[in-house]
C-alpha cells in the first residue's frame, strides 16, 4: 500500500481559519484522474484527487479542483499539456490556479491568472507549498483587494459552476472597488473566458 498524502491535507483542512468544505470522490473517476495525470497519491494533488471531488475554501471563494463533482470539472480534463498548464482551482470572479513549468529543469510552480491584471503571476510556489498556505489563511491577504463588505453569502449562494462577473471588471480603474460595481451570477465558463478573451485583446 503506497503511502498517501491526504493525512497531512486533511489535518490542514481542519486546521483551516476559514470553512473548508470536502466534496465528495467518486472512486472510479478519481483512479482515472490519476491515471491520466500519471501522479500518485503521495503527492499533495494526487492525494486531492483521490480523496475529493475538490475544496470549496472560505464560503467557496476559490474552488480547488480535484477529481470532479457536479458542477466542478476534474484536474486532468482542465489540464493542458500543450501548454504546459495543468488548472487546480478557480476562484468565484473567474481567475485561475495552474501548476505550470517555469524555466526549462526547473520544478513546476503555481501560477495565478487574475481578473484585475489580466496575466499570469508566479507564486514561486510547488502544489503543496501553495495548497498548505491556502488552508493555512493566506487567501485573506490574496484577495484583500477583490473583495467587498458581505462577500460570503453572495459567494456562498451560487452554483459550483457560477462565478461573480463584476461590471465595469476589476483590471479598469472604474472596476477596482468591487463594492460599487454591478456584481451578478453567471456561468463560470463564461467569466473565464471573458478574461481570457480581453487578455488577448489588450495584449496582456
Amino acid at each position: 500500500m503506497e503511502q498517501s498524502a491526504w493525512d497531512e491535507v486533511a489535518a490542514a483542512v481542519a486546521a483551516a481559519p476559514y470553512p473548508v468544505e470536502v466534496l465528495p470522490a467518486e472512486p472510479a473517476r478519481a483512479s482515472a484522474c490519476l491515471a491520466a495525470l500519471e501522479i500518485t497519491t503521495r503527492s499533495w494533488l494526487g492525494a486531492v484527487v483521490a480523496n475529493t471531488g475538490g475544496l470549496l475554501v472560505d464560503h467557496g471563494w476559490l474552488r480547488v479542483l480535484g477529481s470532479g463533482h457536479a458542477g466542478l470539472p476534474d484536474v486532468a480534463t482542465e489540464s493542458d499539456p500543450g501548454q504546459g498548464l495543468v488548472v487546480i482551482g478557480y476562484d468565484v470572479l473567474g481567475g485561475r490556479f495552474a501548476w505550470a513549468q517555469g524555466q526549462p529543469g526547473a520544478r513546476p510552480t503555481v501560477h495565478y491568472f487574475g481578473p484585475d491584471d489580466l496575466g499570469w503571476l508566479d507564486l514561486e510556489q510547488g502544489y503543496a507549498d501553495w495548497l498548505y498556505a491556502v488552508l493555512a489563511g493566506s487567501l485573506t491577504d490574496f484577495y484583500d483587494t477583490l473583495r467587498w463588505p458581505g462577500w460570503q453569502p453572495e459567494v456562498a449562494a451560487l452554483a459550483l459552476d457560477q462565478a461573480i462577473s463584476a461590471w465595469p471588471p476589476p483590471f479598469s480603474k472604474e472596476g477596482k472597488d468591487l463594492s460599487v460595481v454591478s456584481r451578478q451570477a453567471v456561468p463560470l465558463a463564461e467569466a473565464v473566458s471573458f478574461y481570457q478573451d480581453m487578455a488577448r485583446q489588450l495584449g496582456s
